[in-house]
């Protein structure tokens, strides 16, 4: 029984580890030794036509910027037109947006009366978009003036269906929470190059993501559309890149209880996303796409009860035969625990922490709220409509 209870231990270890540990430098070799063809840079027959859609509830704050930034933004002024998405809001920004339609041909507001999500609001404003390649943004992510031609050069390679552009988190930022976000989205900026070089970005980002037109198709409500629509394309055979030269920036959430809710819904919609849209890829026609998408997301989704089963199997070991090893792994298991308890402790009264603190905090923080966004969805309950983590 000891030796079982071992292997069940260096198992869940194993699995705890991989996606930060082992992947990273797994696919590095694997992009160096296998990458498929990069995307063609060269010179498009004529620039495309863009759609910039930019969703918005509530963003009086930024809309006017959000405009302003992408009327600035270097590409052809017949060849773009922004679609404002306002998701039924009432603070002021459908008359912000109204002044601007009025002084700018290219600025178009698309209302939904009743408030339905954003996924309702990008299929109503495809049913508007006339751009040949439609980019997706968020009211408060900022472009580089440079952004839009660095994501569409890539679709003059045929077998391109969706680009996925960096999203930077603004300097200034000084609470833990920024912090530790900062830290994870270099992680995975450096996983979106990779990946994007051994075969697709998994998932596209909903501040900066581009896509051919014709490969959108409705979605559902409660769908998350930069993680559903990708899985769909590479479901038709296209392949998805990761640009870092196209950039935009925003802020990061402002506390660790703001993030929590954020990963919350994101994770709840992208488990179903899995759940709903997974039969689409075969293991066959998309054995690399799966291998990025269970070591990139599932694995990590689930991370929390892979610890209680590596705590629970390293006890059980102590409790069977105390070998040093075990004992030792044991305590670091526990003191790791610990700290995330004291960060907790912590941020609850509001006092700063160090980063041996706040960092298995954030660890544990956004592990739990995947957890509970996938048991969200194995009770029904599904974020379509949310506030975005800016407001009060």
């Amino acid at each position: 029984m000891g030796l079982l209870f071992e292997v069940v231990f260096w198992s869940a270890i194993f699995l705890l580890v991989y996606p930060y540990v082992v992947y990273p430098p797994l696919l590095g070799v694997l992009a160096r030794l296998n990458a498929r063809r990069a995307g063609e840079a060269a010179r498009l027959n004529g620039v495309p036509s863009v759609t910039l859609v930019v969703s918005a509830y509530n963003e009086a704050d930024v809309i006017d910027r959000k405009i302003t930034n992408s009327l600035a933004i270097d590409y052809p002024r017949n060849r773009l037109e922004v679609l404002v998405v306002s998701d039924a809001s009432d603070d002021g920004t459908d008359d912000i947006v109204q002044a601007w339609q009025g002084r700018d041909a290219r600025i178009q507001l698309v209302r939904q009366e009743e408030r339905l999500g954003k996924t309702s609001g990008l299929n109503l404003a495809i049913g508007n978009a006339h751009g040949e390649v439609v980019v997706f943004s968020d009211a408060n992510a900022m472009y580089r003036t440079d952004a839009l031609r660095k994501l569409v050069r890539h679709f003059a390679d045929p077998e391109v269906g969706y680009v996925v552009g960096a999203q930077l988190y603004n300097a200034g930022g000084n609470s833990e929470a920024t912090a530790s976000e900062g830290l994870y989205w270099r992680l995975e900026l450096m996983l979106k190059r990779l990946e994007s070089r051994f075969d697709s970005v998994v998932g596209g980002d909903g501040a900066i993501y581009a896509i051919r037109r014709r490969l959108f198709w409705p979605l559902q409500p409660d769908d998350i559309n930069d993680f559903v629509n990708p899985l769909q394309i590479v479901a038709e055979g296209y392949r998805g890149l990761f640009d870092p030269e196209a950039v935009c920036t925003e802020d990061a959430a402002e506390g660790f209880a703001k993030e929590f809710r954020r990963k919350r819904r994101i994770v709840n919609r992208s488990w179903r996303a899995v759940r709903r849209y997974g039969h689409l890829l075969s293991l066959k026609r998309h054995t690399r796409f799966l291998f990025l998408l269970v070591s990139h997301k599932v694995i990590r989704w689930f991370s929390l009860p892979i610890f209680a089963v590596a705590l629970t199997a390293n006890l059980a070991v102590v409790l069977s035969a105390p070998k040093p090893l075990y004992l030792l792994t044991l305590a670091g298991l526990v003191v790791v625990l610990a700290l995330a308890l004291l960060g907790h402790a912590l941020d609850r009264r509001g006092i700063r922490m160090p980063r041996l603190v706040y960092l298995p905090y954030y660890y544990f923080l956004v592990n739990l709220a995947a957890l509970l966004g996938i048991w969200d969805e194995a009770r029904g309950v599904r974020h379509a409509v949310w506030t975005h983590v800016r407001s009060g």
